[in-house]
């Protein structure tokens, strides 16, 4: 998988493309950023964000979410904010591209987040996105702004253009 060195020894950023990776296909814009986990008998430190990542751009606000397991929240999308999402816990998390004359327009993609799969993923504006907790889960997340109301989207979990079933596990290999 080609990666992309990023200016600190704790992470390194990968893009992902659907030529890496399947079944998940890439969505221009997205991406994830995978963790470097430093542990000895005290613990673990990881770094999730720096200002200095090629990846971040604007720091606007700082959002924590619980979720317990088996809850969904989707679809959500934003026209101008961006989200950068890390997940204690774990989640199953789906994103969409929507965006008028994006090349991944249509496109769907999906991974698991969280202790076991330390990311950061950077959801661009006009992604919908959405996850469904696996375990009692953290959401901790940034966004490009403060919270806007009349940049809130909302689509229904089941919307049909859509297509994606929230209560499917993974694919039988």
């Amino acid at each position: 998988m080609p990666t992309t060195p990023s200016t600190t020894s704790c992470a390194r950023t990968v893009r992902i493309t659907s030529d890496d990776v399947e079944p998940m296909s890439s969505i221009e814009g997205v991406v994830l950023k995978e963790l470097v986990t430093h542990t000895d008998e005290r613990g673990f430190f990881r770094e999730v964000i720096r200002e200095t990542d090629g990846f971040f751009e604007h720091f606007g606000q700082w959002s924590h979410s619980l979720m317990y397991p088996g809850a969904t929240k989707a679809w959500h999308i934003h026209r101008k904010q961006t989200d950068w999402w890390y997940v204690i816990g774990a989640l199953k998390v789906a994103l969409y591209d929507t965006r008028e004359g994006s090349p991944t327009k249509g496109r769907l993609m999906e991974f698991l987040m969280g202790d076991a799969q330390a990311s950061c993923v950077k959801i661009p504006p006009g992604v919908a996105h959405g996850c469904r907790a696996l375990e009692r889960t953290h959401l901790l997340y940034i966004t490009s702004n403060v919270y806007a109301p009349d940049d809130e989207g909302r689509i229904p979990h089941d919307d049909s253009s859509i297509g994606y079933d929230w209560t499917a596990g993974p694919a039988i290999k």
